[in-house]
């Protein structure tokens, strides 16, 4: 285990691991999606053909974290030439070792593009990745997470080392006020304006806080750097206490996650070890050090002070701000929170400057720490796209770059209907909002907001009613409670959505839902009352065709509310293949072999099997 004794020998290390660097590297991806496709299977077949190949130290095997791309996890990755292999079998890696040592490929297994049908060689080539500007994600490429030599090799704790050798804590604090960076875990307050209070702030014992309890559905960025590279977040961690003055920091991580806590935990102990964390930092007097604990999985414990709440062991419920917590956070001390990415940006900050971070993202910085969106964001964009995964796109991209370029545009042709950001708490914005440029301001305008980097997608079989409904009743089931509005609005709410997509809403249910919306936004207690109408609000406002199709034709354009939808088979149309007649579940269809087909009605559940399976456009709903 390397222990370095001064801010210099981190420079000398990174020299000396860079000179012993391999020839060829072959890298397999491990992180949770890799994980549950068979990664350990396909790591032990790697590395038994690399021992049978007898390569003499010339070869390494690289077991990364997630590569970003969940759709074709685990990734085989052969250096330096490229290839690319998506999710080949244990079967497969002797003929990949065995053919990667000759510097050749195995065409067998590479990917087709989809646009052109021309087999994708390298990675570079591949269209997911093109479009993307991954500073931050992009080390999930070079890294074995469980190796902080393999950190220390790509410049990791240089930043550290400068900070503690180079700069004073006012100086770090106005460079990354200077760079423009804003909190990305959804609220976008300026990272270096908070530093700078929690600094003032009286008090000798001080924290550093890193929130890492991601709960939005669909959204697992934080994951995903959490697995990939740990030590970027520790050292944005420890420049930040050095910044701030504080002696102790906590990294509070989601029990759902096990790899990130293992790897987290694995990580902190490397950093103690190498003398990055505890006392005397690399010899400059600067004592340091984090804290792991682990959340119960409550949504509400993503806000600020119910977050510290837990970690002082008590229930997770939000506080009333008449203090800021960078006055008194956790245990009354003054606290400073970012979550995972927003610590992992700051090692970049130092190193490239605060004026490289600014030619990133949108709108100009100068003497205004809240103007623009700077630096690129991470997304996790999941739902009815044909490539989803983890995204790292500059601020200000469109929606339809992200969705249509590095998304590859909507399953089985389907049409584009709207996309939710932001999480439970976030909008669903329209069609007419594609063109529309991703950064903070931007999407609050618009109704919606960037949470923790959630895009879910949805096509035209979406009902837009029933999504919000669904929402509502997540951020029902995770309210806390402590406040009137939200603990009853929220379920008012849901109740009024519920009652539009089983058929039971009258005339005024959908001005009532407006109005009580707007009430629960305006006086709940924390962020997670105040946006939880988001869903119902936006919808509202961009598919209220929707509302009063339920509500006045009882009909459900989507064919989802399954009380407001009824199907047909088309006589003209139906050819009588029986396709329809073998996969209905309950036995609802008659019909002669070549001649039209007919639905009983009586016995029909609805659950669209019929509409799915038929080939010919003959099963019409509603």
């Amino acid at each position: 285990m390397i222990r370095l004794a001064d801010c210099g020998a981190v420079g000398r290390l990174c020299a000396e691991l860079n000179r012993d660097k391999p020839k060829i590297e072959i890298l397999v991806s491990r992180g949770t999606c890799g994980t549950s496709r068979g990664a350990d299977r396909l790591v032990e077949a790697v590395q038994t053909a690399l021992n049978k190949a007898g390569t003499n130290g010339n070869v390494r095997l690289r077991v990364t974290g997630c590569l970003g791309y969940c759709d074709i996890e685990p990734i085989v990755i052969v250096r330096p030439a490229g290839f690319f292999y998506p999710q080949p079998k244990p079967d497969d890696a002797a003929e990949i070792v065995q053919q990667g040592l000759l510097g050749k490929s195995v065409p067998r297994l590479f990917m087709e593009d989809p646009n052109t049908g021309k087999p994708i060689e390298t990675v570079s080539d591949v269209p997911f990745y093109k479009h993307q500007n991954r500073v931050i994600f992009g080390a999930n490429f070079d890294l074995d997470p469980t190796s902080i030599d393999d950190f220390v090799r790509i410049g990791g704790y240089q930043a550290l080392a400068k900070v503690l050798s180079e700069m004073t804590p006012e100086k770090v604090i106005d460079e990354v006020t200077r760079s423009g960076l804003r909190g990305r875990g959804g609220a976008g307050f300026p990272t270096g304006v908070k530093w700078a209070s929690c600094r003032k702030a009286k008090g000798q014992l001080k924290y550093v806080v890193c929130n890492a309890d991601e709960g939005d559905p669909g959204a697992y960025a934080n994951r995903g750097l959490l697995e990939g590279n740990p030590h970027s977040v520790i050292e944005g961690m420890a420049i930040g206490a050095w910044a701030v003055g504080a002696s102790q920091g906590y990294v509070y991580v989601r029990t759902e996650y096990p790899l990130a806590v293992e790897l987290m935990s694995r990580a902190v102990q490397e950093a103690r070890a190498a003398g990055l964390l505890g006392k005397n930092i690399l010899g400059s007097g600067f004592a340091f050090d984090i804290h792991i604990n682990r959340g119960g999985g409550a949504f509400v414990c993503g806000e600020s002070t119910a977050l510290m709440a837990s970690i002082e062991g008590h229930v997770g419920e939000p506080r009333a701000k008449h203090i800021h917590t960078v006055e008194s956070g956790l245990w009354q001390a003054p606290t400073t929170l970012n979550n995972v990415e927003t610590w992992a940006n700051i090692p970049h900050i130092i190193n490239r400057g605060a004026q490289w971070f600014t030619q990133i993202g949108t709108g100009d910085v100068t003497g205004n720490p809240w103007g623009g969106s700077k630096g690129t964001k991470i997304f996790s964009l999941v739902g009815k796209v044909n490539h989803t995964g983890l995204v790292e796109v500059p601020m200000g991209i469109t929606l339809r770059k992200v969705i249509f370029d590095i998304g590859g545009g909507i399953k089985n042709g389907k049409k584009f209907k709207g996309v939710q950001t932001g999480g439970p708490s976030g909008g669903v914005l329209s069609e007419k909002h594609l063109d529309l440029p991703i950064d903070y301001d931007e999407l609050v305008e618009a109704g919606s907001m960037m949470g923790s980097g959630g895009m879910i997608v949805m096509d035209e079989d979406n009902c837009m009613v029933d999504f919000a409904r669904f929402f509502l009743s997540f951020l029902e089931d995770e309210s806390c409670g402590k406040c009137t509005p939200c603990r009853e609005g929220v379920v008012q709410m849901r109740q009024i959505l519920t009652d539009i997509c089983q058929g039971k809403a009258k005339e005024g249910d959908i001005e009532l839902l407006h109005d009580l919306a707007e009430v629960v936004s305006e006086s709940s207690l924390c962020q997670l009352g105040a946006t939880a109408p988001n869903p119902v609000l936006t919808t509202l406002a961009y598919f209220k065709d929707e509302y009063d199709a339920h509500v006045r034709d009882h009909k459900c354009p989507a064919g989802v509310c399954k009380a407001l939808t009824t199907y047909r088979i088309d006589w003209e149309a139906c050819t009588g293949c029986g396709v329809c007649f073998k996969n209905c579940p309950s036995d609802a269809i008659r019909g002669e072999k070549k001649q039209p087909h007919e639905i009983q009605v009586d016995r029909c559940t609805k659950c669209g099997v019929c509409y799915d399976s038929c080939k010919f456009n003959a099963v019409r709903r509603n």
